[in-house]
């Protein structure tokens, strides 16, 4: 195989995993905080080569030195953290984030910790009889108290969830005669948001064997960080539509011409192969 196949070759797969990224984004255009992937790619090893010393010619004037490349691979998927637009629904479960943070939610029995920004939360009955507040998968959120403990946010049946701007959470009889403090929502700024892996569900881990406390920092809404809670309100994705469709028709361009040029070395070598001496 020549270089002209390797580098065709090379380059059609980074940009099939482009147009899976671009169509994974335009999939989740009405995600309930959904964040855009984007790519980042590099040059694959350039080689430098020689001419042979007979293109030495009198008054020549291209250099004899020339490189020939391999093709480009993506290197890193990143997550555009940036904010959504807030919708507001009414929902007294649903909870949108002002600022730079993600929500705390408990993924299994063992106390695994994923992350989020989709506040499109639900209502779950439990054996006990208490409502638990978890994802729209079944994933409780987390809250701490004022002890520094932190578990699910399990609401008492017979009251209503209230969350006001600093995320402090409370249980309100129906009549509004009593109110039990529950704590207050567990959020993290991303301080490398490098270190965040995309997993189903629309959440967010960070791979085994690193320290979650050098990925995130524990927030404090309204106090020491710009970030506060509406609720009764969604925050949507942050894909644009026109953006996603201008980088998919560049990318099919570029995946065309790669194309081309692996098409166009098979026919130079299958000429080549019909030569006789």
């Amino acid at each position: 195989m020549n270089s002209s196949m390797i580098n065709a070759m090379t380059s059609m797969n980074a940009m099939q995993r482009k147009l899976d990224l671009i169509a994974d984004n335009i999939a989740n255009l009405n995600t309930a905080g959904y964040k855009r992937k984007s790519a980042s790619f590099e040059d694959l090893l350039t080689t430098a080569k020689q001419q042979d010393e007979r293109f030495a010619q009198a008054g020549r004037l291209t250099p004899l030195g020339f490189t020939i490349g391999w093709g480009a691979r993506m290197t890193q998927v990143q997550q555009d953290l940036s904010q959504g637009s807030i919708q507001i629904t009414d929902n007294p479960y649903d909870l949108a984030i002002h600022g730079n943070a993600l929500f705390e939610v408990i993924t299994d029995d063992a106390g695994t910790r994923a992350y989020t920004r989709s506040g499109a939360f639900r209502a779950t009955l439990n054996a006990a009889g208490d409502i638990v507040v978890t994802t729209a998968d079944g994933y409780p959120v987390v809250v701490r108290d004022e002890g520094g403990a932190e578990g699910p946010l399990l609401l008492p049946a017979g009251y209503e969830l209230q969350v006001d701007a600093q995320g402090r959470v409370s249980a309100v009889s129906v009549d509004g005669s009593d109110r039990l403090a529950l704590g207050q929502l567990k959020l993290v700024e991303p301080v490398r948001p490098d270190a965040l892996l995309a997993a189903a569900d629309n959440l967010y881990t960070i791979a085994d064997g690193v320290d979650a406390a050098d990925v995130f920092r524990d927030v404090l809404p309204g106090e020491e960080d710009d970030v506060r809670i509406t609720q009764g309100a969604l925050e949507q994705s942050n894909v644009q539509l026109e953006t996603e469709m201008s980088e998919l028709l560049m990318v099919q361009r570029a995946y065309q011409l790669s194309a081309r040029a692996l098409s166009s070395a098979d026919t130079m070598m299958s000429l080549a192969n019909g030569l006789r001496a």
